[in-house]
């Protein structure tokens, strides 16, 4: 059995502190192979934030792999945003274009889908290039055949319907159609502060979709909340743990098959 803590938009200088020290002391309990950030650990990508976060990081049981965010850019420093827009996040967090983690039957690869400018008017949004998707499924592709194959991103590439927030990622269709195609189970995301897990319509419909929630004040109709996934040899299980006020409890379960449960011969 495979334990991933999968947790995202913390937005240290605006964090429900509660609930992100709830997180860890639940995280420190033992039992996770990786923990998973999918992003915006910062509110406005300011340097106190930064080391908010990297001391909260720091209490976490490793293995850690964390991504960055749209929020995880400068918000005043116009200067460092336009030319080293993940410098920040690159000195206090760690690597911001690519992370990896690989142990016996469990392949991860992170991927940044936040830019901090882009050619529109809302730079929040997420973009994908065909680069990051082939670079990904060549180091998966490298993995054991029966390792959980998982792909983390910011934004979520496809719309979750019915979403509180949007990505509109540049590029995320395309990419989750290759990413689908080429045997990837899950790929995780945060971005819009709501759990969710739904299948990508492509391939053999096998690759799972699964957004946290946030571990901020920023609630949009949902709860302070996690994901704790546990993959077994048939089956993906993903609960979303949500924060009462005084502790987690499950907020949401899903269960799906294992993709070589699904696939259709031929």
């Amino acid at each position: 059995m495979i334990r991933i803590a999968h947790l995202s938009d913390i937005h240290f200088g605006g964090e429900n502190a509660a609930a992100a020290a709830g997180a860890a002391r639940m995280l420190g309990e033992g039992g996770f192979d990786l923990t998973i950030v999918s992003g915006d650990l910062t509110q406005f990508g300011q340097v106190r934030e930064f080391e908010a976060a990297a001391a909260w990081l720091q209490s976490l049981p490793g293995p850690r792999l964390v991504c960055p965010g749209n929020h995880d850019t400068p918000y005043i420093a116009w200067w460092e945003r336009f030319f080293s827009p993940f410098g920040r996040f690159a000195r206090h967090i760690g690597p911001a274009d690519v992370q990896t983690f690989a142990a016996p039957g469990l392949a991860v690869r992170g991927l940044n889908t936040a830019r901090g400018v882009q050619p529109r008017l809302n730079w929040s949004k997420g973009q994908i290039s065909p680069a990051q998707t082939r670079e990904a499924l060549a180091w998966l592709g490298a993995a054991p055949a029966d390792a959980l194959k998982v792909v983390v991103v910011h934004h979520p590439l496809v719309e979750m319907i019915g979403g509180p927030m949007t990505g509109r990622v540049w590029g995320g269709e395309a990419a989750a159609r290759a990413l689908a195609q080429g045997g990837v189970d899950l790929v995780l995301s945060g971005h819009i502060h709501a759990p969710f897990v739904r299948p990508y319509p492509f391939g053999d419909g096998c690759a799972q979709a699964v957004g946290a929630g946030t571990l901020s004040v920023r609630e949009r109709g949902a709860p302070p909340s996690f994901n704790v996934i546990e993959a077994g040899a048939d089956q993906i299980r993903i609960v979303a743990q949500a924060w009462t006020g005084a502790r987690y409890e499950p907020l949401r379960t899903w269960s799906v098959d294992r993709r070589r449960q699904n696939a259709r011969p031929g």
